[in-house]
């Protein structure tokens, strides 16, 4: 999706502020249909003896007899000429107006960068290539056979649905970063389905739609065909809620505007199949992933990201720890005041649970691979002020969880954008994002947390001036806890 250019030969600024009201929308329905997922525990499920219904673990039929190959291809086509007609119509600009001539011109043209507002690029078509993932996946397709319908939705979009040359960014951001964000919508709607017994309510067919539309589509449109419940296995997972408000202590914004010094955050974090659950595996794409999403009043998305286990397996060492290990994908869209960056990549990693006592546990990942990220100023001179580069990264997360009272939390990220198929040879970016956080549980689901966040980067080019950009911020949050707990496993 494309929206107009931020320039004095522009049309009305009224379109552009109604695309950014949708979007917002969508971001807020997202936050709280993905809160009900979390805080369906097992005190909220259903009681089937009173209530007449089948077992739990009957609920979820056979998804592979009703499948269909056919059905999510013609919907993803049907999706992006619908989308292509509203472009049209509404976003002001030509680039929309696709016919055969240029749908012949884009299949022999060589596929490039494009400059499109960084926020459409990285945020919207991520978005949109979890739309056609969540048709696949809900038709009964498995996570790779899903993958290849994303793939291809987005190559039809950039060859048909747009007439000015296809561009290999979207590809990556659409395709395989829309596939990483999808598959994690897909599952988060069908928990809020599966907490809901054999009949879940209007309101949790209401929430999963809005988590996964495509997915609630299908449920509302096939009917019993598509109304078959994806099976989690009963995962051990670990959600949080927090609304509070942080305050910038310390920054240097360089070349981007003034820092907003206070700024109200709506931050949501889920963490699906965590190791140690006795009987769960890990051998279908995503049974072990992160979810976390937070909204900020200071530039509306500070962050998207999700992670999660391709391939892998888990182990043990000894009595007190237990772990998984192999390719994780990931997505990360980060936009702090300062500046912003987004990357879909693949690392090689482990999450893992170590009992330290009786009730002191330390969770842990520890993450290293290669991505395709954009990076740029945030409210720079225009939206289109930002350059790609394959980016080395890393991550590692600890949590350390005492007992049912409290817990502290440090993660911290790194990429490092390169001047490999970046357009300022000689540069690169180095970027680095750092969190500690303390939350003590005050009764039962409710708690407080105090977090300190860190951002940074320093960018160095051949042909400009260094820049360094930070900031500093102090918040204090109220904490809705998913589970009374802080998401440790106990196999003990």
């Amino acid at each position: 999706m494309k929206t107009k250019k931020l320039s004095s030969k522009l049309p009305s600024l009224s379109k552009i502020g109604c695309m950014k009201r949708v979007v917002i929308s969508a971001i807020t329905i997202l936050y709280t249909a993905s809160a009900n997922s979390a805080f369906a525990d097992e005190a909220s499920v259903v009681d089937e003896s009173k209530n007449n219904l089948e077992p739990k673990k009957e609920l979820v039929v056979k998804r592979d007899a009703n499948k269909s190959y056919l059905i999510p291809a013609a919907e993803i086509v049907g999706f992006d000429f619908l989308l292509n007609q509203f472009n049209r119509r509404y976003s002001g600009i030509s680039d929309y107006d696709s016919n055969l001539n240029t749908i012949r011109h884009n299949l022999s043209s060589s596929w490039k960068d494009d400059k499109d507002p960084f926020s459409i690029n990285q945020l919207g078509h991520p978005y949109q290539g979890s739309i056609y993932h969540g048709f696949a996946r809900s038709a009964g397709l498995t996570y790779w056979e899903s993958l290849g319908y994303t793939l291809g939705g987005s190559a039809f979009w950039e060859i048909a649905g747009e007439k000015v040359p296809p561009s290999k960014n979207d590809m990556i951001s659409t395709g395989f970063g829309g596939s990483f964000l999808g598959e994690a919508l897909f599952r988060m709607s069908n928990l809020v389905l599966e907490r809901g017994g054999s009949k879940p309510s209007i309101w949790r067919e209401t929430g999963a739609a809005m988590i996964s539309p495509s997915a609630g589509f299908n449920r509302f449109a096939m009917g019993d065909r598509f109304d078959a419940v994806f099976a989690s296995n009963d995962p051990a997972y670990y959600s949080r809620l927090q609304l509070g408000i942080s305050n910038t202590i310390s920054g240097n914004p360089g070349t981007a505007d003034e820092i907003k010094r206070n700024d109200a955050q709506l931050d949501f974090v889920l963490g699906y199949g965590l190791p140690g659950k006795p009987g769960y595996t890990y051998t279908r794409p995503f049974d072990y992933f992160v979810f976390q999403s937070t909204a900020s009043t200071a530039n509306v998305f500070e962050n998207l990201m999700t992670r999660g286990l391709l391939f892998g397996t888990a182990y043990q060492a000894g009595d007190n720890y237990r772990g998984i290990w192999g390719l994780y994908g990931s997505y990360d869209y980060i936009s702090p005041q300062t500046f912003r960056i987004s990357s879909t990549a693949l690392s090689l990693g482990t999450t893992g649970q170590l009992w330290l006592s009786e009730s002191i546990a330390l969770q842990s990942t520890i993450m290293g691979g290669l991505g395709y990220a954009a990076v740029g100023t945030n409210n720079g001179k225009t939206e289109e002020d930002y350059h790609y580069g394959v980016a080395p990264q890393g991550l590692v997360e600890l949590r350390a969880i005492f007992g049912k009272k409290a817990s502290l939390d440090f993660t911290g990220r790194e990429y490092f954008v390169s001047d490999v198929d970046n357009e300022h040879q000689g540069g690169h970016d180095n970027i680095v994002r750092a969190d500690v956080a303390f939350t003590y549980r005050i009764q039962e689901k409710h708690a407080v947390s105090i977090k300190y966040q860190w951002n940074q980067r320093d960018a160095t080019f051949s042909n400009l001036d260094d820049r360094k950009q930070s900031t500093g911020t102090l918040g204090i949050y109220y904490t809705f806890l998913g589970h009374d707990g802080f998401g440790e496993t106990d196999w003990r």
